[in-house]
């Protein structure tokens, strides 16, 4: 069967890789530690929740996607705390915050159910497959090669510690991209979903259970008509294939 070849765009983390589980995992161990060191002053699970949130989503928001970010507001959590309950940093439990934070990277790459199937299907089907991922770009390297993705993606990867509209804009216009034809798959509405519609392209939204609060955002009314919400990445490949079906024959 002949379909309208499509330029599609995937993001990495928690699209094709499992990510934000790692952090809770983290971030489970972090808040054990913290009511362990303040079990006299007691700030109860949800006040330390709530700070450390704050600080995390107001760093990224100034500084990107850089992977110091969450280890440092782990310690500015802390740091915070120990302000409120007027007593003294201890720069030791600051140096095992720092060591726990950065553990989150040495986790094993996980691919989520169906992401070889999807890639497989896509590529067979003659689109161009595009990766676009935020974050070090060491680190998202890593996980690329063990994922052996460059099979799929070769030298059409992007890695960028910021990912908005700006980011994005510049790798369309750098490349030859056809924005009636060109899709982008992602877990996040601020950073995939919200860049994507505004530079005129269709985005399908992969809703996930436990999002990064960062990530949620409002989508505008009028922007509702280039997304499409899906729960699994099974889903992607019948959603490309039935669109692109629809062009070919509009072109027929």
């Amino acid at each position: 069967m002949k379909y309208w070849t499509q330029q599609v765009i995937f993001d990495l983390d928690d699209t094709l890789v499992h990510c934000n589980k790692y952090f809770d995992l983290i971030l489970g161990q972090y808040f054990e530690m913290m009511s362990d060191w303040f079990s006299e002053e007691g700030p109860t699970m949800e006040e330390l929740r709530r700070k450390q949130v704050e600080i995390d989503v107001e760093t990224v928001s100034t500084s990107g996607l850089a992977s110091d970010n969450f280890p440092k507001s782990l310690i500015a959590t802390y740091r915070y705390f120990c302000a409120k309950y007027n007593r003294p940093a201890d720069p030791f439990q600051e140096g095992q915050l720092m060591k726990l934070g950065l553990s989150v990277y040495d986790q094993e790459i996980e691919a989520y159910p169906g992401m070889v199937e999807t890639l497989d299907n896509l590529k067979q089907d003659g689109h161009e497959l595009y990766l676009y991922t935020g974050g070090d770009h060491s680190i998202q390297r890593r996980k690329i090669e063990q994922m052996k993705l460059d099979m799929y993606f070769g030298d059409r990867i992007y890695i960028r510690r910021h990912k908005n509209v700006e980011a994005l804009e510049k790798i369309l216009s750098g490349r030859s991209f056809d924005r009636k034809h060109t899709w982008m798959i992602g877990n996040s509405l601020r950073t995939d979903v919200i860049p994507a519609v505004t530079a005129g392209v269709k985005s399908i939204y992969l809703k996930q259970q436990n999002e990064w609060v960062y990530n949620m955002v409002e989508l505008q009314r009028e922007m509702h008509q280039s997304v499409i919400t899906i729960s699994s990445i099974h889903e992607v490949v019948p959603v490309i294939r039935g669109n692109a079906l629809r062009q070919s024959k509009s072109h027929g």
